[in-house]
């Protein structure tokens, strides 16, 4: 009991944590004509500092609120495992170094953000303009998920205990050690479900609670690895059918009108 009680602040913690970052989207997505939220929606594919700046703090907050909820039942076993359970600097190193895993990773999603959207594949909600590359990023997320690499991240992030039975490091720099590697394995279980975010749309609330649920769901449901599974299953009949509009009978009827128009020769 004395346990549990040493642990809430903690809890406590992490839960404002991920309640202030899910707050923070809503007001960017409903809020969208203030200032700072239209900069992270640029409109010109030249982008100015304050765009980049804006960009990224939206992805760093947004991961921060996808991430830390599958993330809790290891930081709680890292805080009852510790010699001073809950609210302690070993502790919050583990989160800190956590989030800093996917704080590069927002470095990474923003640099991938600026070039598409300088091409125009990405529009200012940082949505495909492209059917063919939104087949491209579900049959990659989907294909992932029956991986080995993808299967072997995921158990480490799924068994907390022997997680740290491995990998158990003392004090506050151990603590940060672990945070780095757990992060780490995290990002190689999640980092191709998040490249959906420019399937679905960044701006779309609906979209990224979805994939949050997804990621909750395979890391701490008890039928996780087959939920893995299913999810892959049903991104790739995403990306067919997707496919299949593509190729119906009416927009190839679409695109044979626009080709001959634009044979047509030009009048004088």
């Amino acid at each position: 009991m004395q346990l549990i009680r040493q642990q809430i602040p903690l809890l406590a913690i992490v839960l404002c944590l991920t309640m202030l970052s899910w707050l923070a989207l809503l007001w960017l997505i409903m809020d969208s004509c203030h200032p700072l939220a239209m900069m992270t929606m640029p409109m010109s594919p030249a982008w100015s500092a304050g765009n980049l700046i804006a960009v990224f703090a939206m992805w760093v907050v947004m991961m921060a609120a996808m991430m830390l909820p599958s993330a809790i039942p290891m930081i709680l076993l890292h805080s009852k495992m510790s010699p001073k359970s809950g609210l302690n600097v070993e502790n919050l190193a583990f989160i800190l170094s956590y989030l800093i895993i996917w704080t590069l990773f927002s470095m990474a999603a923003v640099t991938f953000q600026f070039i598409t959207h300088t091409y125009g594949i990405l529009n200012a909600a940082s949505l495909t303009t492209s059917k063919i590359v939104s087949i491209i990023l579900l049959v990659l997320a989907g294909g992932y998920q029956f991986t080995e690499l993808k299967n072997t991240c995921l158990k480490k992030c799924r068994t907390p205990v022997g997680f740290f039975m491995g990998y158990w490091k003392t004090g506050v720099t151990g603590a940060f050690n672990m945070g780095l590697r757990h992060g780490w394995f995290c990002l190689g279980c999640c980092w191709a479900i998040m490249l959906l975010l420019f399937v679905g749309g960044v701006m779309n609330l609906t979209w990224v609670l979805l994939l949050t649920i997804a990621v909750v769901a395979e890391k701490t449901f008890p039928a996780g690895e087959a939920i893995g599974k299913v999810i892959g299953i049903g991104l790739i009949l995403g990306a067919l059918y997707i496919g299949y509009t593509l190729l119906s009978p009416q927009t190839m009827s679409s695109m044979q009108s626009m080709s001959m128009d634009c044979m047509k020769p030009m009048k004088m």
